[in-house]
């Protein structure tokens, strides 16, 4: 049976990778784990460095400038669900060759506009044109950002109780500048964090909004109760994942779509303010104590315990598009 596609489940992630991390140093506050966008390391008098990584995609449907633009916002969103903004990029691009040099500069200018929006510097990184790349992924960029240590955020924060607030699950292809959560991180720091408000924020990306929440129920070792009715999915992305064979809307790849938990008493507030921006916001659910499993109740009542995500529908059918010649 061939591999599954995207990211490592949490089980194939614990046994193949997680136990070969190098040497353990103390300053480490948050290390890798399933369900954390980023690390966090203690550097001193209060401070902490946040430091996150993620490939960088160009698709041939969207083409460079807009492959690139996505790219960044999806890394810079990673980095923003800790609570500390991004400021440093290190960028890698591994290039097939066949790639021409003006598809090169239309991603490369287009990256440079989206790190100037961001207010993100490119400090280092390594390009090369290299034989037997023939992926759409063309290389990486890491991301740093320094903040105060009382400020960051993790999913091990989550704590019983909080609500859940995931924000639109998909935008149409109309839409697709708006395929980050860059805006709803701000949003929602500016109520509190930790005991005052937000406990953490977590990007469903890979794996759905499902699978974001129970990447979320492992990191921070408790259990989520969830309404699948509760959460919000436009009609514009039930119809997109019609259209694409009809892969399930609430397990694929949801670019876009934020997962926060949040203090019961600033519930209206977290709501109040994604709506002030113009994201679809719901309370969908709570943190209980548990041992990191969803716990989904189903539109007609029956609920479904989880422990470990579906496969990500979203690549099976990407790659038969770019077989077939998709637009």
């Amino acid at each position: 049976m061939p591999p599954r596609l995207g990211k490592l489940a949490p089980r194939e992630l614990e046994t193949t990778i997680l136990g070969h991390l190098g040497a353990p140093r103390a300053e480490v506050l948050v290390g890798p784990r399933a369900g954390a966008d980023a690390a966090i390391v203690h550097l001193s008098a209060g401070r902490v460095l946040a430091i996150t990584t993620d490939p960088l995609s160009l698709v041939p449907a969207l083409g460079p400038a807009i492959s690139a633009r996505l790219a960044c916002h999806l890394v810079a969103s990673d980095l923003w669900t800790t609570g500390i903004p991004p400021a440093y990029a290190s960028v890698s691009l591994l290039l097939p060759p066949r790639l021409k040099d003006e598809t090169l500069v239309a991603f490369v200018t287009a990256m440079d506009q989206a790190w100037r929006e961001l207010e993100i510097a490119t400090v280092t990184g390594h390009t090369g044109r290299y034989a037997g790349l023939e992926s759409t992924v063309i290389g990486a960029a890491t991301l740093v950002g320094v903040g105060d240590e009382g400020r960051y955020l993790s999913p091990k924060m989550a704590q019983n109780g909080s609500r859940l607030e995931p924000e639109e699950l998909a935008r149409a292809r109309a839409l697709i500048d708006r395929v980050t959560v860059v805006p709803e991180c701000r949003a929602l720091i500016g109520i509190g964090v930790r005991e005052r408000g937000v406990t953490s924020l977590h990007d469903a990306t890979e794996g759905g909004v499902l699978g974001g929440l129970l990447e979320l129920a492992h990191a921070s070792a408790h259990d989520l109760r969830i309404e699948r009715a509760k959460i919000p999915i436009s009609a514009e992305a039930r119809a997109a994942c019609e259209a694409w064979g009809g892969i399930d809307p609430y397990w694929t790849l949801s670019e876009g779509a934020l997962i926060a938990t949040v203090r019961p008493a600033q519930r209206d507030a977290a709501l109040a303010v994604l709506q002030s921006i113009g994201a679809a916001a719901a309370d969908v659910g709570e943190v209980v104590s548990g041992k990191g499993r969803l716990w989904l109740t189903e539109a007609d009542g029956r609920v479904v315990t989880l422990d470990q995500p579906e496969p990500d529908p979203y690549w099976a059918a990407y790659e038969r598009a770019t077989r077939e010649g998709w637009k």
